[in-house]
């Protein structure tokens, strides 16, 4: 089995190397090519979980399991709130193939997966950027945008406005204080926070908005208000992970703000011609939940890499 740290994958991918493995792998979800158990989260005290995700992928062929803890609180300690392990099997013999360093990982192939849905939703002009949240995955969905559109200026916003003000310095953008305002200033917006209380409310959408949801990724968290699901069209990663964990799809159908029948398509369909944005004026949304299938094909990338230039540590386990 190959051990591939974070380092590693680092040395090995970007965010932007990801978008094409992970586009095949969108399709074969929305194709129904793949079997995703549901993220089963376990609380393992106050507000932190341990997540599981396993899952196999016809095309490319590949079966896995990434555990993943997640502390809320650790990135006040300078640590990440992210980690744990993704395991990657042999799809010919069923050994173990690798273990990968999982906070990297979803840090890289959540913001992949978001330059993918961005690529297709995203007025082709899109060209500021608003980043709510400024802690990892921030940073890697500053690089993952500017991948998929002309980028010219980005702009974040942060819960604690010194952190967002050095995150600001050191990526050479503006810090906003004001939520609002940076939203309103923006073509793409980035949720990218653990919020448990909605940030994005409907006063803030503007014509040809695009958001990209992906902090919130579980119940309780919420960084969408519910009334804003009336007033945009709605994309997502896979249908069973938005019904049974996006908290504002939720209390919007319960709150009777949407019916059962309100559109939503996966990405994947997108990609294989389902419409997507309909006019420069529409506000889309992607939701991101995050997929075991994204995590398997990311990996899959990342080990024929690692196996090409013989990086990381392999170890014999039997």
């Amino acid at each position: 089995m190959r051990i591939l740290s974070g380092a590693d994958i680092a040395a090995l991918v970007d965010s932007a190397a990801l978008i094409a493995p992970l586009e095949a792998a969108m399709r074969s979800v929305s194709r129904r090519q793949a079997e995703l158990p549901l993220r089963s989260v376990t609380p393992v005290g106050g507000r932190n979980r341990l997540g599981v995700m396993p899952g196999s992928l016809a095309s490319p062929a590949g079966y896995g399991a990434k555990l993943l803890s997640l502390f809320p609180d650790n990135p006040a300690q300078g640590r990440s709130s992210h980690s744990g392990v993704m395991l990657i099997f042999d799809v010919a013999t069923g050994l173990p193939a690798a273990c990968l360093n999982a906070a990297v990982l979803t840090a890289l192939r959540t913001a992949a997966a978001t330059a993918l849905a961005t690529r297709a939703l995203a007025r082709p002009d899109a060209a500021t950027l608003a980043l709510i949240g400024c802690g990892e995955q921030a940073e890697a969905h500053l690089h993952a945008m500017r991948a998929v559109r002309p980028i010219g200026r980005a702009i974040v916003w942060g819960r604690d406005p010194a952190r967002a003000a050095a995150f600001a310095r050191h990526h050479g953008i503006e810090a906003e204080a004001d939520i609002a305002r940076a939203v309103a200033a923006a073509d793409i917006v980035c949720t990218v926070t653990p919020a448990m209380a909605p940030l994005i409310r409907p006063a803030m959408l503007h014509p040809g908005l695009h958001i990209n949801a992906v902090g919130a990724s579980m119940p309780p968290m919420q960084e969408i208000a519910p009334a804003c699901l009336p007033h945009l069209r709605l994309f997502t990663d896979y249908l069973p992970s938005l019904e049974a964990q996006a908290s504002e799809v939720i209390a919007a159908r319960g709150d009777g703000l949407i019916g059962a029948d309100h559109p939503i398509t996966e990405i994947g369909a997108v990609l294989d011609g389902a419409p997507g944005r309909a006019d420069s004026a529409e506000v889309t949304m992607y939701r991101s939940l995050g997929i075991a299938a994204q995590d398997i094909a990311a990996a899959s990338f990342i080990l024929a890499r690692a196996e090409r230039d013989g990086r990381g540590v392999v170890v014999a386990i039997d």
